[in-house]
């Protein structure tokens, strides 16, 4: 095992400032909200995929009616999100 994994098993945590525990806490937090937003842009670029992608690929490009389904898809997908999110940040300034 390489220097820095042998190294960063053994940090304890409890030495740190509180500086630098508040900004490993956010460096946490940010790193999690990147791989949610990669996840669903997985999850969206599959789903879309599947649904408008229904025959062999046979060039670099989609053809005549897959295009507009993806676009589509995508626009549904952003949308439901943006309603989402209106209504949980309504939630939140009614409590």
């Amino acid at each position: 095992m390489d220097s820095f994994g042998s190294g960063a098993s053994n940090l304890d945590i409890s030495k740190l400032s509180d500086k630098d525990k508040q900004d490993l806490q956010q460096f946490v937090v940010n790193e999690s909200q990147k791989a949610r937003i990669q996840q669903s842009i997985h999850s969206l670029t599959d789903t879309c995929f599947r649904k408008c992608v229904t025959n062999k690929i046979m060039s670099g490009k989609l053809d005549r009616s897959e295009e507009p389904c993806m676009q589509n898809c995508v626009d549904r997908f952003m949308d439901a999100n943006m309603t989402v999110l209106r209504h949980l940040e309504q939630m939140r300034t009614t409590i």
